[in-house]
């Protein structure tokens, strides 16, 4: 009789396990020449035996469907097979007596032996294989739920083999930080964000430029400012971030901006997005039109209409100019006095030096509602385990506990590191607001739409010819105290105070007398 000796392991990596197939080799071959055993081949394999469909084992299998062997020489019978595809065919094949014989290092097996025996060892092969996959995805699990990503590290990051974790790359981290901002500017593709990680020495497996879309789920990937996503599931991090919250959510609003079908038609779009309809909400559009007077000259017009135009929506054209002309009236209705603006500039002052308690109050009050989140998440999963919530309202509302919390833990960092970080927004509001009127006289329309964006939002109508809306809280403010101080601009008595809520992050305006 000739015999085939199969060894495996059950990873092909060379730096696992490498010595397991060496002493199988060795104490089979030392079995072979003991029992007076032919070997005519011997065949190694590296992958597991979980799933059917290993070459090796399956070429072996068809040689001796061949009769170029009469038996098998292994170490234990589950190097085999550790599935019931891969183990049926063994039984079959050795109760046919096409297998006469499979030798291991502690028993023979024939074709005459009680097939329940040769069945029972398999299956008890097959379930170790469940087991084990089952207790090691709820390890991972576990794992995730301590704040550590049970996977490969994103680019930036490595494994630390040592503590099981994922660090921060030192040589990495900064270039990822730098190709977060360069997009967050809003004027590079994801080829120019490819093309600077690659300068920079960030490649791809083979060493090339990282393609498109890898770019894309990198700046798409929140495990850089904190949360991560696993198995369905949103966890809180623990790793340390490489970029904030606020960097991270800039560079969404460019992907979004930037992933929008651009429009192939040939019309103008200076104000177009800017408005909507005061009657019936839908957008504002513009159109073209030529006029060629009797004289021969040819004049171009812009009007802006409602998309919704005929019988569906009654309102009227609308010329550019004379929607231009409102908006600059518009702007120069917020602009803030310059003398309003040096008290204010004065007050802010008087503010950062008596900040210190106010911003001690705040971080006691975000650290309650810290507790508070960890207690509706700890309520929450409680639901889920008890089956009272369904999955998908679960995860949803956990993602927005586990968000809650990583902004709560941002505005402490914040708050702790510089108790007067609330002064800086403040003092740009003031700077954008007193250079209003010198916005109001520019002749460029692309200048005017991005101001009134930043004023108005997306709350600007046109209804009847007509410009209204209400503009954002700290400008409404502003032209409500103009109007009551009857826009004097040197009565300082109502000059304006806008700060920064700590808790909040949300501009307030307040009268100061």
């Amino acid at each position: 009789m000739r015999f085939f000796l199969y060894v495996r392991k059950s990873t092909d990596k060379e730096d696992m396990q490498v010595l397991s197939i060496e002493a199988q080799l060795v104490e089979l071959r030392a079995l072979a020449r003991k029992e007076g055993i032919e070997i005519s081949q011997e065949f190694v394999e590296k992958q597991s035996a979980k799933q059917p469909g290993r070459p090796i084992f399956n070429e072996m299998m068809a040689r001796i469907q061949k009769g170029e062997a009469q038996g098998i020489v292994c170490w234990k019978i589950d190097r085999l097979a550790r599935n019931p595809v891969d183990g049926g065919q063994i039984q079959w094949l050795l109760q046919s007596g096409i297998i006469a014989h499979i030798q291991t290092h502690d028993r023979a097996y024939y074709p005459t032996d009680n097939v329940l025996m040769m069945s029972v060892e398999f299956g008890m092969a097959n379930q170790f294989i469940r087991d084990l996959s089952v207790n090691t995805a709820r390890g991972l699990r576990a794992k995730a739920r301590q704040g550590h990503f049970p996977g490969t590290a994103p680019v930036g990051y490595i494994n630390n083999p040592r503590t099981k974790t994922i660090a921060v790359d030192r040589k990495k981290s900064p270039i990822i930080r730098e190709a977060f901002a360069l997009y967050a500017q809003g004027n590079s593709r994801f080829e120019d964000i490819g093309q600077f990680l690659f300068s920079n020495g960030i490649k791809s497996l083979y060493g090339n430029r990282i393609q498109k879309d890898r770019v894309k789920f990198i700046l798409s990937n929140t495990f850089y400012y904190g949360p991560f996503q696993y198995g369905g599931e949103w966890y809180e991090g623990k790793h340390t971030p490489i970029i904030d919250r606020v960097l991270f959510e800039k560079v969404q609003k460019v992907l979004v901006r930037r992933g929008r079908r651009q429009s192939t038609k040939k019309e103008p779009q200076a104000l177009c997005g800017l408005l909507k309809c005061g009657e019936c909400g839908m957008s504002i559009t513009a159109e073209a039109k030529t006029k060629t007077q009797k004289n021969g000259n040819v004049h171009q017009y812009v009007y802006y209409r409602c998309t919704k135009k005929g019988k569906v929506c009654s309102q009227p054209f609308i010329r550019e100019e004379e929607l231009t002309a409102q908006l600059k009236r518009a702007v120069s209705d917020f602009a803030l006095p310059k003398e309003w603006a040096e008290e204010m500039f004065t007050l802010s002052e008087k503010d950062e030096r008596s900040s210190g308690i106010s911003a001690r109050a705040s971080v006691y009050g975000a650290r309650e509602k810290l507790v508070e989140a960890d207690t509706k998440l700890s309520r929450l999963t409680d639901l889920y385990v008890d089956q009272d919530i369904e999955r998908d309202a679960y995860l949803s509302k956990r993602r927005a506990l586990v968000d809650e919390k990583r902004k709560l833990n941002e505005q402490i960092a914040r708050l702790e590191a510089d108790a007067h970080s609330w002064l800086e927004p403040l003092r740009e509001w003031i700077q954008e607001a007193s250079i209003l009127e010198g916005i109001a006289k520019s002749t460029t329309v692309e200048t005017q739409k991005v101001t009134v964006q930043n004023i108005f939002g997306s709350n600007l109508f046109l209804k009847n010819k007509t410009v209204s809306g209400s503009a954002h809280p700290p400008y409404e403010a502003l032209r409500a105290i103009r109007k009551n101080s009857g826009n004097s601009e040197s009565n300082l008595l109502w000059a304006p105070r806008v700060g920064l809520e700590p808790t909040t992050n949300s501009l307030h305006v307040i009268p100061y007398y």
